[in-house]
């Protein structure tokens, strides 16, 4: 290939990154990466020197885009922040319909918000009306944790608030100029919680996840900037959707957004140390971190808290202790909230209700760490799903190797289950004496969904399922590259796809669709690879607590 054919290789891979595949609706022109001069001349950008700002273009375009063009539907995931250079951006919400009804017959939207949408009718929130009976988006746009029951029983749901904006239904919020949006659900893997149209011709700086954690992490005006937008937008209602706060009065919860402080974390870095002056509590907002203790040579992980859960309830409440019980790292970039002491005794004083709940969790973190040293290989077993990601999981398929004979019949039943097409491989890592499969772990913040062109992956409306419909997927391969797990695989279905297929660049090309597991939610009996396992040594568990109850229960029997 030569030097010109890979130049204009290099070209239409910078300009697919922005454009849906380069067919993207609404997109006028998608400019070659921007020059350091371009960048300097923007108010944004004056702090930084030349070469920070090069090494940042690669995650950076100026795009122009049509009027009334959707930039974004509220429910998806991305990976983008944009800035108004030029033009105006509208915000708006639309109830939209569950994506799944009872009977399993899909509908409209192709995006499913039933995981974080409620309809006015099922909400019996006293707070969750303004305006007369106008639904807000603190009280709709919550991440639901689901566990699938008997017909006849109430799910359990832990909620915690996903939004960028609280706007009532059928009010509509215009940007201009120097504003940015979507970077609160891009730094925090957050579905973006309202629809974005241009309202009239624009020009956008697109910021890409990598630039824009350089940038937040190279200035602290940019980083105070983007925490001064979230509290304006949104802390005030993260704060009233978490539980321990879901009683406290409006205006001191106020009081409380204005003071707490927000809380970056890169992977690996060390928030606290074991022994040090605790100085406030924390709520993780994203990520996961870790606790770590020593009571030997080596350190042990007894436990992990990720978003909605606290952190220094134990130290703060008990005063005969004078240090951190635990060394806390964060696994992967964690963003907190951080209410210091002095705050958090105010606010007891006021909701004493709050301090019962710091207790309870306070008495549980106390448990787990005692069980934690009196069982090390819980330890080894949560360090191994913290290094692996399976924390991030709801649903994982693992293998009692002792058992397994590797007759296949579960990948058999997964296959006729689908059409012939079987969901999951039966490989995987290795834990001990169970292979945990390389089947979709449906996670909590699914990376896959980030940049899906059509929709085709999505949430459905069975707990924390993540699906991809068939008839909407373009086999881009987008969501298996995103994958970490492996767990998305592209298949050819022997089709070819249509002279009039959109966008225009498939015609007459081989049809792929990726595929992977959907936990067989739309049948009675459950997932069939579990179900057609004949030794009953397939099983699925939903985090690493149940893990350690299998291997328990395995290891006891005879």
């Amino acid at each position: 290939m030569s030097a010109t054919d890979t130049s204009e290789r290099r070209r239409e891979l910078y300009a697919d990154r922005w454009s849906g595949f380069g067919e993207s609706a609404g997109v006028k022109r998608i400019y070659d990466k921007p020059t350091v001069e371009q960048l300097q001349q923007m108010e944004l950008f004056r702090e930084y020197d030349a070469s920070f700002l090069e090494r940042q273009t690669q995650d950076l375009a100026f795009v122009e885009w049509e009027p009334d063009a959707t930039l974004f539907e509220e429910g998806s995931y991305l990976d983008l922040a944009f800035f108004i250079v030029e033009g105006e951006v509208e915000l708006f919400l639309e109830e939209h319909e569950r994506q799944k009804q009872r009977s399993g017959t899909r509908t409209e939207p192709i995006f499913d918000f039933t995981s974080m949408l409620g309809s006015e009718e099922e909400s019996s929130d006293p707070e969750a009306t303004s305006s007369g009976d106008t639904m807000l988006a603190s009280n709709l746009f919550e991440q639901q944790v689901v566990q699938k029951k008997e017909e006849d029983s109430t799910p359990e749901t832990t909620l915690l608030a996903t939004m960028d904006f609280n706007l009532p239904y059928g009010e509509r919020k215009r940007l201009g100029p120097g504003e940015i949006f979507g970077e609160i659900g891009a730094l925090n893997g957050w579905p973006q919680s309202v629809t974005a149209r241009t309202a009239t011709p624009c020009t956008l700086l697109q910021i890409r996840l990598p630039a824009l954690r350089a940038l937040k992490k190279k200035s602290d005006a940019f980083k105070e900037w983007v925490d001064t937008t979230y509290r304006e937008r949104e802390l005030h209602s993260q704060l009233r959707a978490t539980p321990l706060f879901s009683d406290v009065d409006p205006d001191i919860l106020d009081t409380l957004a204005e003071r707490v402080e927000l809380v970056s974390c890169e992977p690996d870095e060390v928030l606290a140390e074991q022994g040090g002056t605790p100085d406030a509590l924390y709520l993780v907002r994203s990520g996961f971190l870790k606790l770590t203790t020593q009571p030997g040579d080596e350190p042990l992980t007894v436990s992990y808290l990720s978003k909605g859960m606290t952190l220094g309830e134990v130290e703060l409440l008990i005063d005969e202790l004078d240090g951190w019980r635990y060394t806390v790292t964060s696994v992967e970039y964690s963003e907190l909230v951080r209410i210091s002491r002095a705050d958090l005794r105010a606010l007891l004083e006021a909701h004493p209700t709050v301090g019962e709940r710091l207790w309870r969790a306070a008495v549980e973190r106390v448990k787990e760490t005692g069980y934690a040293q009196k069982h090390p290989e819980k330890g080894e077993l949560l360090e191994f799903g913290l290094e692996r990601g399976l924390v991030e999981g709801n649903s994982m398929l693992v293998i009692d190797l002792d058992v397994c004979t590797r007759c296949d019949d579960c990948v058999r039943g997964c296959a006729e289950t689908h059409g012939g097409r079987p969901r999951f491989v039966r490989e995987g890592e290795k834990y001990e004496n169970f292979l945990v499969t390389r089947a979709c772990i449906h996670c909590e913040d699914p990376v896959c969904l980030v940049g899906c062109p059509t929709g085709a992956i999505h949430r459905t409306d069975v707990g924390e399922v993540v699906d991809i419909d068939d008839d909407l997927c373009i086999g881009c391969g987008n969501c298996a590259d995103k994958c970490p797990y492996d767990a998305i695989t592209m298949h050819d279905t022997g089709e070819t796809w249509p002279d009039d297929a959109l966008p225009s660049y498939l015609q007459g090309r081989d049809r792929e669709v990726a595929s992977k597991c959907d936990l067989c939610y739309e049948s009675e009996s459950g997932p069939a690879c579990v179900n057609n396992c004949p030794h009953s040594c397939a099983f699925r568990v939903g985090s690493m607590d149940e893990f350690q109850e299998l291997m328990d229960v395995e290891h006891a029997t005879p």
